[in-house]
């Protein structure tokens, strides 16, 4: 209940809305960083491949090809030195938005804000805890093409040995894997991302209840999506739509789930604090004073 308060009192749809728009120009940038460093480790073409499926069962084949054109762009420019230099920072700034846009939320849900005199080496750490963020998206992904690699090897096994073995079974098992490898992400979002101290074994709960909340999210907005005409109105931009809505519903999915893992912290007597960059910002003070003032 508080959980579902604050989201509304904290505009938990209005910073959806912003987080989408941000992602439209962040995604692809993001998407071609894991590619490289991913592919790097397990083959840029497998990688590509795993990336465009994802999106493909998230947002449909025609958002997916566009986003893979847009990557395949960003790819084959030639350029001189100097603007390849010039172009790769940029990359890197456009790819890290996302994880800013997230953690700025995430300080504002958890009542904080950044230290004014220490704010150039602040927008440093930003960037680089964003840019850790990519290499570990990609990470996952490698690890997800592994274990999917092992499951098909092991599914065909399990039939050749019991064939009268329900294959729905196997199923429930890739569910199981995705479910915790979206749990660990959402548990390295909720500790890394925000400007607090804050201990692994205090987000975890609220991970799994977001990761639970995004899986079932997924199906539902992909059956919204796909049965609604509001789409279909906007003819050639009708992807980009479909992909903000997406974002959107997904970005509402993350900041309830940042809610409820706050909620759940300060219903057990303990309490989020600012880390050494970061200050309570005026609106939790004041709610401090209001809970003194109570008791």
């Amino acid at each position: 209940m508080d959980a579902g308060n604050s989201f509304i009192n904290d505009k938990g749809m209005k910073l959806s809305g912003s987080l989408a728009y941000s992602t439209i120009f962040s995604l692809p940038p993001m998407l071609l960083l894991i590619i490289i460093f991913g592919g790097t480790f397990y083959g840029q073409d497998a990688l590509q491949g795993r990336i465009f499926t994802e999106l493909k069962d998230i947002v449909g084949s025609n958002t997916a090809l566009q986003i893979q054109d847009i990557i395949k762009g960003l790819q084959f420019q030639k350029n001189s030195t100097i603007a390849t230099v010039i172009g790769t920072i940029a990359l890197v700034i456009g790819a890290t938005g996302i994880f800013v846009e997230i953690q700025d939320s995430l300080n504002m849900i958890w009542g904080v804000r950044p230290k004014a005199k220490k704010g150039f080496i602040k927008l440093v750490l930003n960037r680089v805890i964003s840019f850790s963020m990519i290499i570990g998206l990609g990470f996952l992904l490698i690890v997800s093409l592994v274990v999917n690699t092992l499951l098909l090897a092991l599914s065909r096994w399990i039939l050749g040995k019991f064939p009268e073995l329900p294959f729905n079974a196997l199923n429930l098992i890739n569910t199981a894997i995705i479910f915790f490898v979206i749990s660990f992400l959402f548990t390295v979002i909720f500790k890394m991302l925000p400007d607090v101290r804050i201990r692994w074994k205090q987000v975890w709960p609220g991970a799994f209840v977001t990761a639970a909340l995004f899986l079932v999210g997924k199906f539902l907005i992909g059956v919204y999506i796909s049965n609604t005409n509001t789409v279909s109105l906007y003819g050639a931009a009708s992807s980009i739509i479909v992909l903000l809505l997406w974002i959107y519903f997904s970005a509402a999915i993350l900041y309830f789930g940042a809610q409820f893992t706050r909620a759940y912290i300060e219903y057990h007597g303990r309490k989020i604090e600012p880390n050494s960059y970061a200050e309570y910002s005026e609106k939790r003070l004041l709610q401090q004073l209001k809970e003194q003032h109570n008791l």
